[in-house]
């Protein structure tokens, strides 16, 4: 008896089919595709021979699988999305290579969506319902529209002070508020105001939890762009958005919060080992950012799948 089910109405060309999946009417798998473990192959689904499909993925109906694609494990994909591999299509005229596409372990396709060649829609990421994607999406990113662009991420709370679970004052500087991520903090730093106008005042090792060593300044960033996307080995930071406003994103493997800056006397403190992305600059946004170490580049962790190993470890 065989290890995985075939539908009598479905084609299935290919041996590698993993244990415990589903291939269900109409199908057509070619013999070079790898398909895994406990998936669901719906309905009218067409599956090449340069594919690979990793465990426990649901393909709903009306998908095609071209050349080119690999799905890791745990993704989601809906009915009728749309993959495609040759930016320059020409009836019987063929690239060298068909281009790449990666979707990574736990993200989501919506509905009727259209992923561009050569695209990679990073892990726990979702595409919404109809959205073309022109750009590779980062992990956890939530991305919807045409062109896909990001509008949120995954497991964020409220960005509003409100959110924090703690609030502790700190004499003479303001008071710190402690997030859902570990040893990340907001802090609403003094403001004095009087008929001069306004000042705002941070001490380095008091209200800014270290001494800095180096500091820079973000500004005239499109609104669609996202920075960051990286997480530092030994480096912490502590941003202020000091004119405009942006959201920044502090994830910690485990919990992810967002945070917006909207004010000059608003900062967030990033420790070592968080994953830290800035995003929704206003058309007038200028962050500033204070670092205790000087700029390293072995320092910068920039893959999201080897800073949730290394975070993992050393738990």
């Amino acid at each position: 008896m065989s290890e995985y089910f075939v539908h009598p109405a479905a084609i299935c060309e290919s041996a590698n089919i993993g244990r415990g999946t589903r291939v269900w009417a109409f199908a057509h798998i070619l013999p070079g595709a790898l398909i895994g473990a406990d998936c669901n192959i719906c309905d009218g689904v067409f599956i090449e021979n340069d594919v690979i499909v990793g465990d426990r993925v649901t393909i709903k109906c009306g998908v095609q699988l071209w050349d080119g694609l690999t799905v890791e494990d745990d993704v989601f994909i809906g009915p009728n999305v749309t993959f495609t591999n040759d930016r320059f299509p020409r009836s019987k005229i063929y690239p060298e290579q068909f281009a790449k596409t990666i979707v990574r372990k736990g993200a989501s396709i919506g509905a009727n969506a259209t992923i561009l060649p050569g695209m990679e829609v990073g892990r726990g990421a979702m595409i919404g319902a109809g959205s073309v994607v022109t750009r590779s999406v980062p992990p956890n990113a939530i991305a919807m529209g045409n062109p896909a662009q990001i509008v949120g991420y995954v497991g964020t709370k409220s960005p509003l002070p409100s959110a924090f679970v703690t609030t502790t004052p700190t004499t003479g500087s303001g008071k710190v508020l402690a997030s859902n991520v570990r040893g990340v903090t907001l802090h609403e730093l003094p403001h004095i105001d009087d008929m001069r106008g306004s000042l705002s005042v941070g001490e380095f090792e008091r209200s800014i939890p270290f001494a800095a060593k180096r500091y820079f300044l973000v500004f005239d960033v499109p609104s669609r762009e996202i920075r960051g996307e990286h997480a530092h080995r030994t480096n912490h930071q502590f941003l202020i958005c000091v004119k405009g406003s942006c959201s920044v994103v502090a994830d910690d493997g485990k919990q992810r919060q967002e945070f917006l800056l909207d004010r000059p006397t608003l900062g967030v403190y990033l420790p070592a080992m968080v994953w830290g992305i800035q995003y929704k600059y206003s058309g007038d946004a200028v962050l500033l950012a204070f670092a205790s170490e000087y700029y390293d580049p072995d320092d910068y962790i920039r893959d999201y799948s080897e800073f949730i190993a290394l975070v993992g470890n050393s738990r």
